[in-house]
């Protein structure tokens, strides 16, 4: 049996902290919109932290399914960008501690890893894991953005009913963390935010602001948000411009938008995903704003 404590290395000053949150998102598996990654992304960049913890990603990845970037010079190479996961300790807007554990997910010994995180939870008297996402939608960009809020303890999920039954996906390591330290007696909390499906291969910062006021809501943590906020706005304006110009994208837009309504209304459907009038796809939306881009480079 292999000791989970050898797949990761703690810093020589780990610092005291109380009862501290720890945020957690890993690249790799669905993120509609770049919700969780420019989340946590965002944070990283705008608050001051420090390592307190890195895995080994020479056993955790697998360098042949995605490379790292090298960079050739001349004659000779100079640079590696190496991947790294790693445990950050940050405070947040009040002072508040809290954790961030982000970077790539990794592609073997999940339960080792789960277990090695473990470790850390309980080395740290972690209070609260919680790791946010997006997910593609039939919803439009231009109603509010849904969540749906999952949790190892019935009582930790206060938000709206989900629109998902009993469903089979896919897993991920972020899931199985979730799972098995749920298992372990542990508060875990995750958040989905629903992404219009056309903007799901995009960076959408609007989903990472609903990702980050749900962890707020559940966890209490304050963060600096004026910078995502901006990124946003710019974002909408431009999708905004995209649409105005495109009587065909105004079209989809529309139709979106009265499904959306007749759902919010209490119409008989049993999940957005369920609908059955014809809309265009994600894919479909996603290729109609890339002629347009495409359409305005040329002129």
């Amino acid at each position: 049996m292999f000791d989970p404590k050898d797949l990761y290395e703690l810093a020589d000053d780990v610092p005291e902290l109380t009862d501290p949150v720890m945020l957690y998102h890993f690249d790799g598996f669905v993120d509609a919109g770049g919700a969780g990654r420019l989340a946590l992304g965002h944070l990283l960049a705008e608050l001051e932290h420090r390592v307190v913890a890195t895995f080994d990603v020479d056993r955790l990845l697998d360098y042949r399914s995605r490379r790292p970037i090298m960079t050739f010079d001349t004659d000779r190479w100079v640079e590696c960008e190496s991947p790294e996961l790693a445990l950050h300790a940050t405070k947040d807007a009040t002072g508040t501690d809290f954790l961030i554990l982000s970077g790539p997910e990794p592609d073997r010994e999940w339960e080792l890893f789960v277990r090695a995180v473990a470790a850390l939870v309980e080395r740290l008297k972690v209070s609260k894991l919680v790791t946010l996402h997006g997910i593609p939608m039939a919803v439009p960009h231009t109603r509010p953005l849904g969540i749906t809020a999952h949790a190892s303890k019935p009582e930790l999920v206060t938000s709206q009913s989900s629109v998902f039954g009993r469903v089979q996906v896919p897993g991920s390591a972020a899931a199985l963390l979730e799972l098995r330290l749920g298992a372990m007696g542990h508060d875990a909390v995750g958040y989905a935010v629903h992404v219009p499906h056309y903007l799901s291969q995009a960076e959408y910062p609007t989903a990472a602001v609903t990702g980050l006021e749900a962890v707020t809501r559940g966890t209490g943590l304050v963060f600096p948000m004026e910078q995502l906020h901006e990124a946003a706005r710019r974002t909408t304006t431009e999708i905004e411009e995209q649409i105005q110009a495109s009587t065909e994208l105004s079209t989809a837009i529309v139709g979106l938008e009265q499904q959306y309504d007749a759902f919010a209304a209490g119409a008989e459907r049993e999940s957005l995903l369920a609908e059955t009038v014809p809309m265009p796809t994600g894919d479909e939306l996603a290729a109609q704003f890339e002629r347009f881009l495409a359409e305005r480079d040329e002129e």
